[in-house]
């Protein structure tokens, strides 16, 4: 094995879950929050060795294919109250940590929008995840 493999198989072991979660996050579907981070892990692989910053580059793959995803047209037989691009900022800004100049650099859209989808903040975020918790419940006592 080649130090670049090794290499891409430490850092995609050591990050393939947080990835999974960002993606479920951000989509709202661990199906699709595995494809998108396997996609990525694959498309990242073939990029090694000409990137200098992996985290950062799976980080943002991982958000926009998870935003993509939901704009397909099978997703929308699914209804959120919280709009998938709010909730991407949402994740990167209060989970990930990530400022709001960063978190527009990785949605490709102005800070003010950032800062629009973000200001109903910790409530709103909740919100979302105690969604999240009702819908895997109800699936589990199904």
């Amino acid at each position: 094995m080649t130090d670049r493999e090794t290499e891409f198989r430490e850092f995609a072991g050591a990050r393939m879950e947080s990835l999974r979660v960002l993606a479920y996050l951000t989509c709202g579907d661990w199906r699709i929050a595995e494809d998108v981070v396997l996609a990525t892990l694959a498309k990242l692989y073939g990029r090694w060795h000409r990137m200098d910053n992996h985290e950062a580059y799976a980080r943002t793959a991982v958000v926009r294919a998870a935003v993509d995803a939901t704009r397909r047209w099978w997703w929308w037989r699914r209804r959120t109250d919280l709009p998938v691009r709010q909730r991407a900022a949402l994740v990167l800004h209060f989970l990930e940590g990530l400022s709001v100049p960063q978190t527009a650099v990785i949605l490709g859209f102005p800070e003010s929008t950032v800062q629009e989808y973000t200001s109903p903040g910790p409530a709103a975020f909740r919100r979302m995840l105690d969604e999240r918790t009702e819908e895997r419940h109800a699936t589990r006592t199904a």
